[in-house]
């Protein structure tokens, strides 16, 4: 087989791994998923940010989830929206309601699309999905239950 005929591997493109993306994804590698927690009126929040959306506290502080939450909607992917993806199509793409009130966007790695249902309960998991300067990079995904 020639050059031309092989496929140039891709990998998985990665978070950056900086600030309080940065952070959020160092809890992931350390197997807990954390959600920043307003330190005055209480609101969970996703994605991280400096100010809280509720009452623009600048107190905050990382908080872990109960890691348990339903499937809130999805979609299934026919098609990869990049080179990495092509082999898992199709896929769900699926937003989780976390028990925190929080949303996350996520897949159910035990369940087919088939078989996907809106508020069905779903429990936290992690994925090694590679390394960058910073260390491993770990992403929350859901099973199951």
């Amino acid at each position: 087989m020639t050059d031309a005929g092989k496929k140039k591997a891709v990998g998985l493109p990665l978070p950056l791994m900086q600030g309080l993306h940065g952070e959020f994804y160092g809890h992931c590698a350390a197997g807990r998923l954390s959600f920043q927690r307003c330190s005055d009126c209480g609101r969970w929040r996703h994605v991280p940010r400096e100010i809280c959306p509720a009452c623009s506290s600048w107190n905050w502080s990382w908080e872990q989830s109960s890691g348990r939450g339903t499937v809130y909607t999805y979609t299934i992917a026919e098609r990869p929206m990049h080179p990495a993806f092509a082999e898992r199509c199709p896929y769900a793409v699926v937003v989780v309601e976390m028990e925190e009130g929080v949303r996350l966007l996520s897949r159910v790695v035990d369940c087919p699309p088939s078989e996907l249902e809106i508020g069905a309960a779903v429990k936290v998991d992690f994925e090694d999905v590679g390394s960058t300067a910073a260390g491993k990079v770990l992403l929350p995904v859901f099973r199951r239950g």
